[in-house]
């Protein structure tokens, strides 16, 4: 499965279970998971299997054609691609306080897949250190970060960048007295060859 395709996934079942006011507890009961399983599912931080899959699907009482009908496979290919800030996606990781996400656009090209965000931690935002299957790159737009990659810290002020594999240990932290914005890409590879 594409990581675009998980991603899609990922969210469309967030925005259902939203949709239907249902809590992350909730739907993990209905599915016969745990709420970890649904909160790194949702988060694109884990693919389910199949019959997970459909167990989530069925507890949100949607018909699987309805859920997947609009779930695009990456075979279709724009020339160009415009999104307005108000279109942008905001969505939250687990464990996460005061990380506000905002996804721009994600897009398979290639062999991968490219999942572009804007994120802004809030004075004294905090989360455990995290690891994603993708390489990860981050542009300071506003703010001062100390970004921590296993045992290292790096201070990033505006202007500066980090690149990244996002399989060691990391976390930001807004190092300044106001909010500190960056843009964030995610190269996310398929493996095929």
């Amino acid at each position: 499965m594409k990581a675009d395709t998980i991603v899609q996934i990922s969210n469309r079942i967030k925005e259902k279970r939203r949709e239907k006011n249902i809590t992350v507890q909730e739907l993990a009961d209905k599915a016969n998971v745990s709420k970890g399983l649904i909160s790194q599912i949702e988060n694109s931080r884990t693919i389910p299997s199949l019959i997970v899959l459909i167990d989530i699907i069925k507890a949100l009482e949607i018909d699987l054609n309805v859920f997947f009908k609009d779930i695009k496979t990456g075979n279709e290919h724009a020339m160009v691609l415009i999104k307005h800030k108000s279109e942008y996606e905001s969505f939250e990781k687990e464990d996460a306080v005061g990380f506000n996400y905002n996804r721009i656009f994600s897009q398979s090209i290639n062999k991968g897949t490219v999942d572009i965000v804007l994120l802004e931690l809030a004075v004294g935002a905090n989360r455990p250190m995290v690891q994603t299957e993708a390489f990860e790159y981050k542009y300071i737009i506003e703010g001062i970060a100390e970004y921590q990659i296993a045992d290292e810290v790096y201070t990033l002020k505006v202007g500066d960048s980090i690149l990244f594999d996002g399989r060691i240990p990391h976390t930001p932290k807004n190092a300044g007295s106001s909010k500190l914005s960056m843009l964030v890409v995610y190269f996310f590879e398929t493996g095929d060859n």
